[in-house]
C-alpha cells in the first residue's frame, strides 16, 4: 500500500491502476505566465490562485492516492471534508455529495483508504487540496485497529452492558467537570449551565485532555471526583473535550480510563468530540452526549424540564383559581337573589303553615271516611261468612248417603270381576283340558314328552288322564 506522492515512491502506484512513464519523475509541468500577460505586470492574488489551480489540474492527471482519513467532517449539504495523511505529510480532501452518496461504505476517522482524486487548489483560501472522485477502503489504520481491539475486549468483559449503566439524577445537587481548564469544552459547559440552570454548583477537576500523560491525569481527576463527591456536593460527573482528530482524542480510548469510569461511584456523562466522534469512554460512560454542550444539556435536563413544568403548573393553577373565583362569584349572586327580609320570610312561613294545617285536616277527614267505609264492608263480609249448623248437617247427611252407595257399587263391581277371573282360570286349568280327552305322557324320570324323538323303544312311560294314570313300555314309534 502506498503512502503518498513522493517522487521516490511513485512506482508503488502501479497496482492502483495509474499508468505513467518514467518521465513523470521529472516535473510534469512548469508554471509559465500566459503570453498575453507581460512578465513585469502585477497580478492580483485571485488571478495568481487561478493560474496555480489551472496549472495543477492540467499538469497532474487524475490518480489514486492512499492514506489514512483524519478530521472527517460531514457537512449538512452532504459533502465530505477530510484530511488524507501518512507518516510524513497530509493533504486536504473534498468529496462532493454526488460522489459521496455513491459510496458503498461509511468513511470514518482512522480508516486507510485509496482515493481517486484530482489535484487542485481552493482559490478562496489558496489551499492545495484533492477533489476526490472515488473512495475505496484500503485497510484499517493502526489507531482505529487498536480502538476496535480494545472495544471488543471490554465489550466481551461486559464493561459496556446497558444493565451496568446508572440512572442520572434528575435534579443533581452539583456537577463535577473533568476536563482541561483551558479547553473550549469547559467554556461551552459553563455557558450552557449558566443559561439553563445558573443556580447549579459546578466543581472543576482539571486534567489535560491531550498528550502522553493525559490518560493517567484523566484517571486521577476522575478518581478524585469520585472520592470527593460527597464533600463537594456533586452527584454527577461530566467528562468532556472538544472535537479533533483520532490522535487528538486518543487519551479517551485508554483502557484504564474506561475502567475508572465504571468504578466511579457517581454517574458519568461523556461529551467527547463532535457528533461523529466515538471513543472508548463514550461506551463506558453511563450516558454519551454528542458534544460537551450536549453533556451539559443532559445534566441540566431535569431542571430545564422542571422550569417548563412549573410554568405549565403556574398556568394551570391560574386557570383553576380563575374558574374557582368565577364559580364563587356566581354562587354569591345566586345567594344574593335568595336573600329575603325576615318579616317577609315570617309572612311566607305563616302562609305555608296555614296551608299545611288545612291540608292535614283534609287528609284526616278523608282517612276517617275511608276507614269507616272499610269497616262497614268488613262487617258485611263477616255476616255473610257466619256458619249455619242446620244447613251443614243436611249437607253432611247427603255426603254420607253418597258414600254408602258408592261403597256398595264398588264392592259389587269387584265381586263380578273376581267371579269372571275364576271362571276363566277354571277354563284354563290342566284338569279341564284332560277332561276334554287329552293326556300327559312322562318318561320314567317324570319329564313330559313333547315329541316321539324324546323316547326310545323299550322306555317306560306314564300316561296321565283326566281320571287316573296308565303305565307302559314303548314298543315302537313313528
Amino acid at each position: 500500500m502506498h503512502q503518498g506522492l513522493a517522487a521516490d515512491r511513485l512506482p508503488d502506484l502501479t497496482h492502483c491502476g495509474f499508468r505513467y512513464n518514467r518521465s513523470f519523475r521529472k516535473p510534469p509541468f512548469s508554471l509559465r505566465m500566459p503570453a498575453d500577460i507581460p512578465a513585469a505586470q502585477v497580478i492580483g492574488v485571485s488571478a495568481l490562485n487561478r493560474l496555480a489551480r489551472e496549472a495543477l489540474e492540467t499538469g497532474i492527471p487524475l490518480l489514486w492516492v492512499g492514506g489514512e482519513i483524519s478530521n472527517l467532517t460531514r457537512a449538512s449539504s452532504g459533502h465530505l471534508y477530510f484530511t488524507l495523511k501518512d507518516a510524513q505529510a497530509q493533504v486536504r480532501c473534498a468529496m462532493w455529495r454526488n460522489r459521496a452518496q455513491l459510496l458503498a461504505f461509511r468513511p470514518e476517522n482512522g480508516m486507510k483508504v485509496e482515493a481517486r482524486a484530482l489535484v487542485t487548489l481552493y482559490e478562496a483560501r489558496g489551499d492545495y487540496q484533492l477533489n476526490v472522485e472515488a473512495l475505496r477502503p484500503a485497510g484499517i489504520g493502526n489507531l482505529f485497529e487498536a480502538f476496535n481491539r480494545l472495544k471488543d475486549k471490554l465489550s466481551a468483559e461486559g464493561l459496556f452492558d446497558p444493565e451496568r449503566r446508572r440512572q442520572l439524577p434528575r435534579f443533581p445537587r452539583g456537577i463535577g467537570v473533568v476536563t482541561s481548564p483551558a479547553a473550549a469544552a469547559l467554556r461551552d459547559v459553563i455557558a450552557t449551565l449558566q443559561r439553563r440552570c445558573p443556580q447549579l454548583p459546578l466543581v472543576i477537576y482539571p486534567a489535560p485532555v491531550q498528550g502522553a500523560d493525559a490518560p493517567a491525569r484523566l484517571i486521577g481527576a476522575l478518581q478524585q471526583a469520585g472520592r470527593r463527591a460527597a464533600s463537594d456536593g456533586i452527584d454527577l460527573i461530566l467528562l468532556v473535550r472538544g472535537g479533533g482528530s483520532i490522535e487528538d482524542l486518543w487519551a479517551f480510548n485508554d483502557e484504564g480510563l474506561a475502567r475508572a469510569i465504571r468504578a466511579c461511584p457517581v454517574p458519568v456523562v461523556s461529551g467527547v468530540g463532535h457528533e461523529t466522534d466515538f471513543t472508548i469512554a463514550d461506551f463506558a460512560a453511563d450516558l454519551r452526549a454528542a458534544t460537551p454542550t450536549g453533556a451539559a444539556e443532559l445534566a441540566s435536563a431535569g431542571y430545564h424540564a422542571a422550569h417548563g413544568e412549573c410554568r405549565t403548573l403556574e398556568l394551570s393553577l391560574t386557570r383553576t383559581l380563575q374558574r374557582k373565583l368565577e364559580s364563587l362569584g356566581q354562587r354569591l349572586d345566586r345567594c344574593a337573589l335568595r336573600l329575603v327580609h325576615p318579616r317577609e320570610r315570617l309572612r311566607r312561613a305563616v302562609q305555608t303553615t296555614d296551608a299545611l294545617r288545612q291540608g292535614l285536616q283534609r287528609a284526616m277527614r278523608t282517612q276517617l271516611e275511608r276507614s269507616a267505609h272499610r269497616q262497614a264492608q268488613l262487617a258485611v263480609r263477616l255476616r255473610n261468612r257466619r256458619p249455619d249448623p242446620a244447613r251443614s248437617q243436611q249437607h253432611v247427611e247427603q255426603l254420607a248417603d253418597r258414600l254408602r252407595r258408592a261403597a256398595h257399587g264398588r264392592l259389587d263391581a269387584h265381586s263380578r270381576g273376581i267371579a269372571a277371573l275364576g271362571a276363566h282360570l277354571q277354563h284354563l286349568a290342566p284338569e279341564a283340558v284332560l277332561a276334554r280327552g287329552y293326556s300327559i305322557t312322562r318318561d320314567a324320570a317324570g319329564n313330559i314328552l313333547r315329541s316321539a324323538a324324546c323316547a326310545s323303544v323299550g322306555d317306560t312311560i306314564r300316561v296321565q288322564l283326566s281320571e287316573g294314570e296308565l303305565s307302559g313300555t314303548v314298543s315302537g314309534k313313528r
